[in-house]
């Protein structure tokens, strides 16, 4: 028969645990919804951003800002080079690393893409000169990506400075290219991939729905994905446990660099032109996105579905200061300001769910 049979009352430890319980439960509680707020931190900005503009565009032009068509279609379109850079952005992040060579081997693909369709469209007509122009853009930007995954993989130089070191690279290359000018496409069928629309939804947005779509797959459904998600969160035990880390970072560096390689190729069909200087303001708003987005920038964490909400907060970012006719420069503000309030975010949570912290 216990204390509790008899009606005396509980003394000691069983006492303590009676009365922590209850409070154990709630504290728990308390930490989910805590937690769930800071995963849904990316869809939450761009809730108050659109409620915002829209009070905003109300008051002040009597109109509306979401309910606009062709507001939802510009800020899509703002949205595709950044979405399609962060992309692959996302799986470095997610495996501890960063590359910031993405900006410059975006515009190196724009120039390949603008120089090879000139070159093949006499020859071999409009269509499949575009489709020889995507492929070998795309092959030429996995080269700075095969350079970055030996040189983070092989030699172990830290992702920043690799990947750095390719920016300058991939930029003098780019322009060499160029010679220091935009590249003229002379294709029309390539414009009306950059500019056409069907049921008034554009091509370019469409293309770009797609890819992320198999980019979420390959992240969050296969093993690739998942060895990502071990390597970033602690890459001892995911050597222990038989994933071959080089090879796995070798092919990573490529992926990201094709996404910035398939960013260009965009690029360059929207504007019916090859830029260098395509990509070189787009690679603060592609890690932007990502950290936005959920991920953490230690590693181990983050999606594709939250880097989209991270690129459309940009993009509302962006777009919404033209419409309501505030000066430009406070884009940069807007976003600085968001990345550091994410960045604050991931430090809490992690401190609130015991991850460790670099003192």
């Amino acid at each position: 028969m216990t204390a509790s049979d008899t009606g005396e009352p509980l003394a000691g430890a069983a006492a303590e645990e009676i009365q922590v319980k209850p409070q154990a439960d709630h504290a728990d509680k308390a930490k989910t919804l805590v937690q769930r707020i800071a995963d849904l931190r990316a869809w939450l900005f761009l809730l108050a951003l659109v409620l915002g503009f829209e009070a905003w565009a109300r008051l002040e032009f009597g109109g509306t800002f979401i309910l606009n068509p062709f507001n939802l279609q510009s800020i899509a379109i703002f949205a595709v080079a950044p979405l399609l850079l962060a992309t692959g952005q996302t799986f470095v992040i997610i495996s501890g690393g960063i590359d910031l060579s993405l900006g410059f081997i975006m515009g190196l693909a724009a120039v390949v893409a603008a120089h090879t369709i000139n070159a093949v469209t006499p020859g071999l007509g409009m269509p499949m000169a575009v489709l020889i122009g995507f492929m070998v853009a795309i092959l030429v930007a996995a080269i700075p990506g095969t350079i970055n995954g030996l040189l983070v993989s092989r030699l172990r130089v830290p992702p920043f400075i690799g990947t750095l070191g390719m920016f300058g690279v991939a930029r003098g290359v780019a322009f060499l290219l160029a010679g220091g000018t935009t590249v003229p496409v002379s294709n029309s069928f390539f414009a009306t991939i950059g500019n056409g629309r069907i049921m008034n939804v554009p091509y370019i947005v469409i293309i770009t729905a797609l890819f992320v779509l198999v980019m979420h797959y390959l992240l969050s459904q296969t093993r690739f994905g998942q060895h990502n998600y071990a390597i970033g969160a602690n890459a001892q035990a995911a050597r222990r446990a038989g994933i071959d880390i080089k090879s796995h970072l070798l092919r990573l560096y490529i992926l990201s660099a094709c996404c910035a390689g398939m960013a260009g190729v965009l690029y360059a069909a929207r504007f019916n032109a090859g830029a260098a200087q395509a990509g070189e303001p787009l690679l603060l708003d592609s890690v932007a996105a990502v950290v936005i987005g959920g991920a953490s920038l230690f590693g181990g964490s983050g999606t594709i579905i939250g880097t989209v909400a991270g690129a459309f907060v940009i993009a509302v970012i962006q777009y919404g200061l033209v419409f309501v006719n505030v000066e430009p420069f406070w884009q940069f503000i807007s976003v600085g300001v968001v990345i550091i309030i994410s960045v604050l975010i991931d430090q809490a949570q992690r401190r609130f769910s015991g991850g460790r912290q670099d003192e």
